[in-house]
């Protein structure tokens, strides 16, 4: 028989880490990390101005099912990010206006899912920010087959442990372990601080290729 796996809820990140979360760009991280990035394809449908940051509560379920979505949302918290693996299933929409209607109430800030949702306008009127595979129209039902809440699970190809910090934006989303994701962030910053000078420097007339030292390395390998 197929069977549920049930764990506690995850201690949640500290508030000032994620204050500084929400000011790190994700493609800021990407220029130092290269682990924790979902696939691409997984965006925000809605809104691709809002930056969230909160505490990975992660849920596998399979195919057509989501018992144990609507089962597990009563546990979620205000600044928690539900992040659903759907085990490789791509055709059903896992959540549409009612489930999204219960997550809000939860006050749990978004949520993320490796595959479709449905019921866009509903969403976007309940204010639910999504993250997600695009749309579908053929949903899930309450069929009973099992799944598990608060294990490791994958999404878009990224390990997500509960607990790990998330960071979703405009271009995508970030998983990182807690003890590993503020010094990343505060490389971030710093980078994202010195934008605007070297920006102007290039608008000034000067090459890209000299600022980031490009142009040296092609220079000491041609003849």
């Amino acid at each position: 028989n197929l069977t549920y796996i049930l764990n506690d809820m995850p201690n949640q990140i500290k508030e000032a880490l994620l204050k500084k979360s929400l000011k790190a760009e994700t493609a800021s991280i990407g220029h130092k990390r290269h682990m924790g990035f979902a696939n691409r394809n997984i965006q925000n449908i809605l809104n691709k101005k809002i930056t969230i940051a909160g505490t990975a509560v992660t849920l596998a379920i399979p195919g057509q099912d989501s018992t144990l979505l609507h089962h597990i949302i009563q546990f979620l918290r205000p600044g928690d990010i539900l992040c659903i693996d759907r085990l490789g299933d791509d055709k059903h929409a896992c959540l549409g206006g009612g489930v999204a209607a219960a997550i809000v109430t939860s006050g749990c800030s978004a949520v993320v899912i490796d595959g479709p949702c449905t019921d866009t306008p509903e969403l976007k009127k309940y204010g639910l920010q999504v993250w997600s595979r695009g749309t579908s129209p053929i949903t899930t039902r309450i069929y009973n087959t099992g799944g598990s809440f608060n294990v490791p699970v994958s999404i878009g190809g990224s390990v997500v442990n509960p607990g790990d910090l998330v960071i979703a934006d405009f271009s995508g989303v970030l998983i990182m372990p807690e003890n590993e994701a503020e010094i990343d962030i505060d490389w971030a910053l710093g980078k994202q601080k010195a934008e605007p000078s070297t920006h102007k420097r290039l608008f000034d007339g000067e090459y890209i290729g000299e600022l980031s030292g490009a142009s040296s390395l092609v220079k000491n390998k041609s003849n």
